[in-house]
């Protein structure tokens, strides 16, 4: 396309031209003379028609001389440039502007046939009389009720022509000067819709050939410039979930790595004798450990990628969130209590209804807790609230540990991300679980937020839809 489509315009163009001056040079041409032959005849019919109703009629009456009817002939006949001839019935010629005939002379035109065609006009040589192609227009001269006599005006052709030439070569110059004005709309279509598109033709070359790096703009605010937009856009994202596909097999592969690492050198050192029999306890816990984690891990994967799908299906229902609240704080008790924790809840309400899915939000409230407590100091609190806005609830889960440093905040929920380098010794963590609990959340078509500042702690805030139940009871 970007090595034809200019080409082929230019061909089309090209063709037009051609076939613009073909048209005018036959078609038109032919119009033209046959308009200037109506319209030139049109003229002298009513020219002879005045002869024959005056001069010519007087003559026939008696009311005038032959030489007075040949004086007034002979003065028309050049201001018309013709030549006017009075012609009986018969062929005999009686009037010659063009000559004076004698009285004693009789000239026949052979082959006189008035009116033949049924038209009052004729184009020959005058019935043999001319050496050159004549425009002849007849008018009859009447007298006593009876066609006397007719008044015949001989016109060259080549006059006529002349004059159809001269209308044409109108027709070419309106020809020429559309061409030329039609040549702005081939400038338009190069500046606005040629250049364009081989630009974005190049850039879809580039990234067919896997280089979405590549850049490139088109300074328009219409369709061109939106779909290069676009483009750029879509090779961004694809630049970016490429990285993101790298960064993820290399996290995946190294938080794999890790732990069978370990299972396998505790196993090979318990087979081969390295730790004695009786510390084999010890070490098959830490295995156990190991393979509790690779279990998280994998089921933290098959649960985003089945968040992540399109078309999730959410089993929505209507259910008290502070029940939800204090059913899962209650599962960390013992978690707590090995960091001396405390978790204040302040629920709005004895009950607060919502419609989302329970064990979704469930998952949300265990992920959330559990990060706050892993990045809380000791002796410090969380404090989980529920406030509700019009019709929405929001839950907002507190830590008051090492908070999340401003250029890391919106990076927390990528998949395996981890703000502090030394959570990724962390044996239980996998980096997936704020991934998963934003997925749910836009599942619900709602919004989480996170704000948090270093050394204070960190709190996310989520929002929730009140169910109408509890709206109608308001």
């Amino acid at each position: 396309m970007r090595r034809t489509l200019y080409l082929k315009f230019l061909i089309a163009y090209l063709l037009f031209a051609v076939f613009g001056f073909i048209i005018v040079a036959t078609l038109v041409y032919n119009m033209t003379v046959r308009y200037c032959e109506r319209d030139k005849a049109s003229s002298l019919y009513a020219e002879s028609t005045q002869i024959a109703n005056s001069y010519a009629a007087d003559l026939y009456n008696s009311e005038t001389s032959l030489e007075a009817v040949n004086r007034q002939l002979s003065v028309i006949a050049p201001y018309l440039d013709a030549t006017i001839w009075i012609i009986n019935p018969s062929g005999r010629l009686v009037l010659d502007s063009s000559q004076n005939l004698k009285p004693d002379s009789e000239i026949i035109i052979n082959g006189f046939a008035p009116f033949a065609d049924g038209n009052y006009y004729t184009i020959g040589n005058g019935w043999g009389t001319f050496s050159e192609r004549m425009l002849s227009v007849l008018a009859p001269i009447t007298a006593d009720y009876q066609v006397r006599a007719y008044v015949v005006i001989h016109y060259p052709m080549k006059n006529v022509e002349k004059t159809s030439e001269q209308l044409l070569n109108i027709s070419y110059l309106l020809l020429i000067a559309l061409l030329l004005l039609s040549l702005i709309i081939l400038f338009f279509f190069t500046e606005l819709v040629y250049i364009p598109l081989r630009r974005i033709t190049t850039a879809t070359e580039h990234y067919a050939s896997g280089k979405m790096d590549y850049r490139f703009s088109v300074d328009s605010d219409d369709e061109m410039g939106y779909l290069a937009a676009t483009l750029n856009f879509m090779a961004g994202e694809i630049e970016r979930s490429e990285e993101d596909q790298k960064k993820f097999v290399a996290n995946v592969s190294h938080d794999f790595r890790s732990p069978l690492t370990s299972i396998r050198g505790y196993l090979r050192a318990m087979l081969d004798g390295t730790i004695p029999e009786e510390a084999h306890e010890k070490y098959l816990h830490i295995v156990l450990n190991e393979a509790e984690r690779l279990t998280k891990l994998t089921n933290d994967l098959l649960a985003l990628n089945s968040l992540s799908s399109h078309g999730m299906m959410l089993e929505k229902s209507d259910f008290d969130i502070n029940r939800t609240i204090r059913a899962t704080a209650l599962s960390f008790e013992g978690t707590c209590h090995d960091k001396n924790l405390n978790i204040d809840l302040i629920l709005t309400d004895g009950e607060m209804l919502v419609n989302a899915d329970e064990t979704r939000i469930q998952q949300v409230l265990y992920n959330l807790i559990d990060n706050a407590i892993k990045f809380s100091n000791r002796d410090s609190s969380i404090r989980i609230e529920t406030t509700e806005k019009r019709s929405k609830v929001f839950v907002s889960v507190k830590d008051f540990g090492i908070g999340i440093p401003k250029e890391d905040q919106k990076l927390i929920f990528d998949r395996f991300y981890k703000s502090d380098s030394s959570r990724g010794k962390d044996k239980k963590g996998t980096g997936l679980g704020l991934s998963i609990v934003r997925e749910i959340i836009r599942a619900h078509e709602e919004n989480i937020n996170v704000i948090s500042t270093v050394g204070a702690g960190t709190e996310f805030i989520f929002s929730l839809r009140k169910s109408e139940t509890m709206e109608e009871t308001e």
